[in-house]
């Protein structure tokens, strides 16, 4: 094996929604350095907002981290990622205009149905359809209560994602946004361009949406500013990134068609590879473009480990891990949405979490919830295979959420299907292969497959699935996808096929 201290160093920074986590890597898969610093929003309802000067701040203080160990003149360029669907308005010089709606505030209900309507017609050829959680649906949003406000005119404002803000300042001005965080803008991938007819119809054609680009395709170098900020080398590449779902996909190792990531954090993330995008009629769904010409199908669901630290604030999860390892299964069965609708499997914007039966205590509780959000990932499996895709490769698990060992071993047994664990479970670990693909090319070249990049990702463990456990969940699935059937969320004809063979 090479020897770390001579091979090429690439950094990926993942802003998520509790924290900025920035790694150095080497070519060989090496962690050389990472860094965090913690995030803080506003929530209030169907309200949930940042500051974009705390994203830059954190951004600093990750990436400074991640440099303590590791010489700032070795790392050969950096991507970064951020959470889809996250959006505000900035002046044409970069400073912010507007709150940053984040990727879960739900205010913009009646916008995302009147955005679905506008563009029926080009949402059905792409084959999704608008949420309230969409970008586009919070532009609309954002505009129209600019007005009722009476804050500044917004004409010319610029569309700007949240990892288009860090990049923008990375580099010291402007720059264009990647395919991945675009598409819920309405950005459409299949004749790159956006829909400019639908911006006349919603009265967004005063806006300035950015210049799009492939991922990992080049946006600059740090400014001088930049670099005595975060500690990096002036004029470092700065490659174009993903949404963290994509990110994490690339840092799962999960690249050929058949596989299969889930993410889990705050909430879960469903992604795999395709050889054509995939089509989803009631719009759930949408396909990425991959990085090599593949596609990643995917969805985001609003279950996720966000509702362990509500349920249990202070507690000692490994604690409660170990009590509800006796508890297989519960004695409830919970719906775990961390925040009110619905996105993927189903869209249900007024869906809210529930628990069928009564928790005898705090760990039965806890194992509801744990078994909830497996039985959920469990489901969104079974939707993607009644679309017609392969879902036979491996699986792999990457996420904060990995660093719970029961957890993995009861989602394999929920799933009864074999789970990888990358040795770094870590969007920004995707952000760092993206980079390093970004690099492989000389100017004019054509890239490196993702394959040749293999050596980056490295695996923990393999954690294979107990026949015995997993028998005992067939039960609580099939009453949980009864329980959301009954109330109108789930179609039927899904319903039916989980049923049968989910």
């Amino acid at each position: 094996m090479t020897d770390a201290r001579h091979q090429d160093v690439w950094m990926g920074v993942d802003l998520g929604t509790q924290s900025v986590r920035a790694v150095a890597v080497t070519g060989g898969g090496q962690v050389l350095g990472s860094g965090s610093a913690p995030l803080t929003g506003r929530r209030d309802g169907d309200r949930h907002e940042q500051l974009p000067a705390d994203w830059w701040s954190g951004t600093a203080a990750a990436v400074r981290a991640s440099l303590r160990t590791v010489p700032a003149t070795r790392v050969r360029g950096l991507a970064v990622c951020s959470t889809s669907g996250t959006v505000l308005l900035t002046d044409a010089k970069g400073a912010p205009l507007s709150p940053a709606l984040m990727y879960d505030d739900s205010r913009a209900k009646d916008e995302a149905r009147q955005a679905q309507e506008a563009g029926a017609g080009v949402w059905a050829s792409l084959g999704h359809r608008i949420q309230p959680s969409w970008a586009l649906a919070k532009l609309l949003w954002l505009t129209r209560h600019a007005r009722d406000d009476g804050a500044p005119a917004l004409h010319g404002a610029r569309v700007c994602h949240q990892a288009d803000f860090i990049t923008s300042r990375l580099v010291g001005r402007p720059v264009a946004t990647d395919s991945s965080h675009a598409l819920k803008t309405g950005y459409d991938l299949y004749n790159r361009a956006w829909p400019t007819a639908v911006h006349d119809l919603l009265g967004l054609s005063g806006l300035a949406f950015p210049d799009v680009v492939a991922p990992g395709t080049p946006l600059g170098t740090v400014s001088h500013e930049a670099a005595e900020a975060t500690g990096l080398a002036g004029s470092t590449p700065v490659f174009a990134g993903m949404t963290d779902g994509c990110a994490a996909q690339l840092g799962s190792g999960a690249w050929d068609i058949g596989q299969w990531n889930t993410v889990l954090g705050t909430t879960l993330v469903l992604k795999g590879v395709t050889e054509e995008p995939l089509h989803d009629p009631a719009g759930v769904l949408y396909s990425h473009r991959s990085p090599d010409g593949h596609w990643l199908p995917g969805g985001a669901s609003s279950v996720g480990a966000g509702v362990l630290t509500r349920a249990f604030p202070g507690a000692d999860l490994g604690h409660l891990d170990r009590l509800a390892a006796h508890r297989e299964p519960a004695g409830a069965v919970a719906y775990p949405l961390v925040s009110r609708g619905e996105r993927f499997p189903f869209l249900a914007p007024d869906a809210e979490a529930f628990v069928l039966g009564t928790p005898a205590d705090d760990a039965d509780h806890h194992a509801a919830l744990l078994q909830g959000v497996a039985l959920i990932e469990r489901l969104c499996l079974a939707y993607v295979r009644l679309l017609g895709a392969e879902v036979d490769g491996p699986l792999t698990f990457t996420g904060g959420a990995t660093r719970s060992t029961y957890w993995n071993q009861l989602r394999a047994d929920v799933l009864g299907r074999t789970a990888r664990i990358p040795r770094q479970a870590d969007s920004a670990l995707g952000m760092a292969v993206l980079a390093a693909h970004g690099g492989a090319a000389g100017e004019g070249s054509v890239r490196a497959p993702l394959s040749d990049l293999r050596p980056m990702v490295r695996f923990r463990t393999v954690v294979e699935p107990r026949p015995q456990v997993s028998r005992r969940f067939a039960e609580p699935f099939v009453t949980l996808v009864d329980a959301l059937e009954e109330r109108g969320w789930l179609p039927q004809e899904t319903a039916a096929y989980a049923r049968e063979h989910g």
